[in-house]
């Protein structure tokens, strides 16, 4: 089985399997007592937090380790709002940040909290004028991840950190993806990463907080981490995280390298081998492992099966899978297909012929896809028929990708200049059938509120 979904879950990296194995024997106690057994834990713990900071770049006493990334997003952001309550209430996130984060906003929106979300580019960046533009005097808080989870595209963080220092907020940077690639570069303030990204295990994350940040932890605080960790440390994850993270640092240069080369032979081929297909995300600055792309007339929960039946394991953003009814919030804030949608994220020690089996496997298994959908074979419209001057699709009640393959079937069916309205009220429909339109050179005309669902408007034009 060829394991493609690291950017979820990276395998236990061996080094991380070393240190938990032997911190299980060694940092079982208490590492606040003052006993044998408990300084011994002690110097694990700090040990392991020295490593981590090194690693990070940044001093020892500002970083704490956290029962998860999403404990740490969250213990960060609601932390640094309240340090600085009296600047403020107003919080910038962009519009394709990791769920905690999103989650994390709707909280401080639900408490009388202001929520800006940045748009991104077709590409998932953003734009550092656009973000500085919604700076504002009651700003208390900014975040930006520092690459996309879902399409690994690399934001511009150091121009952003620098903007926002200039104007005095603190950026929170979520650094899961790219912690085990490298440092994180910009003036930021806070940080925060999740040990199972580069290979450590689950069940631990860390927080970084700058010194002079402005910083409260929240809910109730005990002793352990500063105070903005509460509860038993799991030293031998803490151990095995830091001890992984500068493993997986220390061959990060030339494992890029390989991997760059592996997914840029996907992203060059997948068009070739496979019709009717966007692959997603910065074409340059992107993570070295990561690569996404969208096929239409594709179920995205019957093409993973086929995939994983295959040997090969990988995730998807469609809307279409057992996991969701909505499209991917990434692929929505980007404008870009969402249906039929893979992620590839490679583990750092991928095999070559891994990677050129998956392409030879990946055309075959969407074309039984789309042969069992009903999907048009060709993507040239029939002629047109000149007595049909308006058509009407009512795809009601039918989910992704059916509406698309609907529309697909009947734009051959109008003139050259004729509409047609598509009735769906499918979520997926509305980022998917605009999407269509771009690939296959029709004019999308919006959407208008209908009897039952939405009525997307498309104009043949050719």
């Amino acid at each position: 089985m060829a394991y493609f979904d690291a950017a979820s879950g990276a395998p236990l990296h061996p080094v991380a399997r070393q240190a938990l194995t032997a911190s299980l024997d060694e940092g079982w106690a208490d590492p606040a007592r003052l006993h044998r057994e408990g300084r011994r834990a002690r110097m694990l713990l700090d040990a392991a937090r020295e490593a981590a900071a090194e690693t990070v770049g940044c001093r020892a006493d500002e970083l704490v380790f956290t029962s998860s990334g999403t404990a740490a997003v969250h213990s960060g952001i609601a932390g640094a709002l309240a340090g600085r309550r009296r600047a403020g209430r107003h919080l910038i996130v962009s519009s394709v940040e990791h769920s905690s984060v999103l989650h994390a906003a709707e909280v401080h929106r639900a408490g009388g909290g202001s929520v800006t979300e940045v748009a991104v580019e077709r590409t998932g960046a953003v734009d550092p004028s656009a973000f500085a533009g919604e700076l504002r005097p009651d700003t208390a808080l900014a975040c930006l991840q520092s690459a996309n989870h879902e399409v690994g595209t690399v934001q511009p963080v150091a121009r952003v950190a620098e903007t926002c220092r200039a104007a005095g907020v603190p950026l929170l940077v979520d650094a899961a993806q790219s912690l085990g690639w490298g440092p994180v570069e910009g003036d930021w303030s806070l940080l925060t990463a999740s040990a199972h990204k580069w290979g450590g295990p689950p069940g631990a994350g860390l927080l970084v907080v700058r010194k002079g940040t402005r910083f409260a932890p929240q809910g109730p605080r005990d002793e352990r981490e500063s105070g903005r960790a509460a509860g038993f440390e799991n030293l031998p994850a803490i151990v095995a995280a830091a001890a992984s993270l500068r493993a997986v640092r220390a061959e990060a240069a030339g494992e890029a390298v390989r991997l760059r080369e592996l997914t840029e032979r996907i992203r060059a081929r997948v068009p070739g081998l496979v019709p009717d297909v966007e692959v997603v995300g910065d074409p340059e600055r992107r993570l070295p492992g990561i690569v996404t792309f969208s096929c239409l007339y594709v179920d995205g929960e019957t093409l993973l099966h086929e995939l994983d039946r295959a040997g090969f394991s990988v995730s998807s953003g469609s809307s279409c899978t057992s996991s969701t009814l909505t499209p991917s919030h990434v692929l929505r804030a980007m404008g870009v297909l969402s249906e039929g949608n893979i992620r590839v994220s490679l583990p750092p020690g991928t095999r070559e012929e891994d990677v050129e089996r998956f392409l030879s496997v990946l055309p075959e298994a969407v074309a039984g896809v789309r042969e069992k959908l009903g999907a048009p074979v060709s993507s040239s419209p029939a002629p047109a028929r000149e007595e049909d001057e308006t058509l009407v699709v009512d795809a009601l009640g039918r989910r992704c990708p059916i509406p698309v393959i609907e529309l697909a079937k009947a734009i051959g069916h109008v003139p050259v200049g004729a509409t047609i309205r598509v009735l769906s009220d499918d979520e997926a429909a509305r980022l998917d059938i605009p999407a269509w339109c771009e690939m296959r050179n029709q004019q999308y005309l919006g959407e208008e509120p209908a009897p039952t669902g939405t009525a997307y408007l498309i104009r043949r034009t050719t």
